[in-house]
């Protein structure tokens, strides 16, 4: 089971949602479980380094299987690891709130990434956006 660009675009509608609901302008990035990009929406207004702090967010949380918490807490505890760990894959890894797993029946399908607002934003868009997955 994979993740389609409609369940991509999906997860984006729901965060853009929530986005607007909190009154932030934020990007989206959803990556399946090789970190590879799916689909990235930069709202209009939203910072346009969002889009790559997005997408880096995404990729960390699926090629590491943690979320942008456990990220934070590994680059924190292990910071000799993580350092080399965002040298492995094909871009910078941002840890921090804003990006989760993306799990469909246990199995992990990719993550989703968000920038734009505060952490705790950016979180609760992230939140949306897989809430029915």
């Amino acid at each position: 089971m994979d993740l389609t660009l409609a369940d991509a675009e999906d997860f984006i509608v729901r965060a853009h949602k929530k986005a607007a609901e909190l009154g932030i302008k934020v990007t989206v990035a959803i990556v399946d479980a090789g970190g590879l990009l799916l689909a990235l929406a930069r709202m209009d207004g939203a910072p346009p380094i969002s889009a790559q702090v997005a997408e880096a967010k995404a990729v960390g949380a699926a090629m590491l299987s943690r979320d942008g918490a456990g990220l934070a807490e590994l680059a924190r505890d292990r910071p000799g690891f993580f350092s080399v760990a965002d040298r492995l894959v094909r871009m910078p890894i941002v840890p921090g709130l804003g990006s989760l797993l993306i799990r469909r029946e246990g199995t992990l399908l990719g993550a989703v990434g968000v920038s734009g607002g505060r952490p705790e934003q950016d979180l609760e868009c992230a939140q949306a956006a897989i809430s029915s997955s």
